[in-house]
């Protein structure tokens, strides 16, 4: 099977950025708030601490931080950038915002225009995706930002029981830049599947229009689970199938078989769910990195990953990457890259 492509329409990541607040809660410590014994969330849930944000780690200000590293790990010109696409989240300085447009304007990327988008904790895989068809759809755009940041670990309780499966959310940010003709760490096919079935288990009840945020209901300004033993059977029938799907079929359509698969940079989830999908796919450990110390900074787990790996040298040139996500709503997503300086045609 072959990858086709040539010229300009090749689409590879020049360079990544993350910031990670210098301020950590152990997993001790989110055990003693939980009232839980610290195995649990030490061993079980694989925490053994995450970043939580300081006074000034607002959400866009921590993308802005993380797209002017990976501009210098790039050596990019701000002014070269065609598109910015802000892929934080949701919950950030101002309710209702356009994030992307402050973070251009605070990096300098005057020629490009920007917009945001959102799938929660895949919201990085799906923008993978809309940069790339854009870019080989539009000759205008050749460069591509995506970044932004994350803190929904401000709206988890941790007295609050049926969010156990979310103590870990954290806070950082995270940044990727794409560029056409660029012929490394090239991006292949990027698969996606939602289900609609779990689009209202997992959500911050006061603040929309359905319940406006009054002096009475300050208390349901946190993330809750509306239907947590519904929500718990059907996640048991699909997450890891679909989790699982994604990556074959990413890989698969991309012109490669799982035994071709060198790494995977993983979300962060509890530990035995992350040794069943290295084990379904045939690897070992030394092929991903758990990211114990870091939790779930939402859709900047990927790039963080991609980060830790390249550092302790487990990505060598021609080595297939899949990165993948999965996020409340449902959301399952992953993308198929192959690292360093390669051909772009890749015949098995």
């Amino acid at each position: 099977m072959s990858y086709k492509g040539g010229g300009k329409l090749e689409i590879g990541i020049v360079s990544t950025g993350t910031y990670i607040p210098e301020t950590f809660i152990t997993g001790e410590e989110i055990a003693h708030e939980a009232g839980i014994p610290p195995f649990i969330v030490e061993q079980k849930m694989g925490i053994s601490r995450k970043p939580i944000p300081g006074p000034d780690d607002h959400t866009c200000e921590m993308g802005i931080r993380a797209a002017r590293i990976a501009l210098a790990n790039g050596e990019i010109d701000p002014l070269d950038i065609d598109l910015v696409i802000y892929i934080g989240e949701e919950y950030k300085e101002y309710p209702l915002w356009t994030a992307g447009i402050k973070l251009q304007e605070e990096i300098g990327a005057y020629h490009a225009w920007a917009f945001d988008v959102a799938l929660r904790c895949g919201t990085t895989m799906m923008a993978i995706k809309v940069a790339k068809s854009m870019m080989l759809s539009d000759e205008r755009i050749d460069t591509v930002l995506l970044a932004g940041g994350y803190r929904n670990g401000d709206l988890i309780d941790y007295k609050n029981e049926r969010t156990r499966f979310m103590f870990n959310l954290g806070a950082g940010g995270g940044a990727i830049i794409l560029k056409k003709g660029h012929t490394k760490n090239q991006i292949y096919e990027t698969e996606i599947m939602t289900d609609g079935s779990f689009s209202e288990d997992v959500v911050v009840v006061a603040g929309g229009t359905k319940h406006p945020i009054t002096k009475d209901n300050l208390s349901l300004n946190k993330l809750d689970v509306l239907d947590p033993i519904g929500m718990k059977q059907r996640l048991e029938e699909k997450s890891m199938i679909n989790f699982i799907h994604v990556i074959r079929e990413s890989v698969n359509r991309s012109g490669f078989s799982e035994k071709d698969i060198r790494y995977v940079a993983m979300l962060h989830m509890k530990r035995s769910a992350h040794e069943y999908v290295l084990k379904e796919l045939g690897l070992s450990a030394d092929q991903s990195i758990y990211l114990n110390n870091y939790g779930h900074i939402g859709q900047f787990d990927q790039i963080l990953s991609l980060q830790l790996a390249e550092q302790a040298g487990k990505l060598k040139t021609g080595d297939v990457v899949v990165l993948v996500s999965a996020g409340i709503g449902y959301a399952w997503g992953a993308t198929t890259i192959k690292w360093g300086e390669v051909n772009v045609d890749v015949n098995h």
